[in-house]
């Protein structure tokens, strides 16, 4: 009976391990998935509001006064 015991124990064991690897690498993968699609997100934002963003930032720096020279 404790033989039983100590193999049933030690299977669960190595199950719990294989699973909570196998989950790490899910993990992983999921993690991989959320920063490709932010990166996406990102590039579509930018190519979307590119224009609009370069113009706000002209108006911006051509309100802005002149630094005084140096010297």
């Amino acid at each position: 009976m404790i033989a039983f015991y100590a193999t049933l124990s030690s299977f669960v064991s190595v199950a719990a391990d294989r699973l909570k690897r196998e989950e790490k690498g899910a993990t992983a993968v999921e993690y991989g998935l959320l920063v490709g699609l932010i990166a996406v997100a990102i590039i579509a934002a930018v190519a979307l509001l590119g224009t609009q963003l370069e113009a706000l930032f002209t108006d911006v720096s051509d309100e802005l006064p002149a630094a005084p020279a140096a010297g």
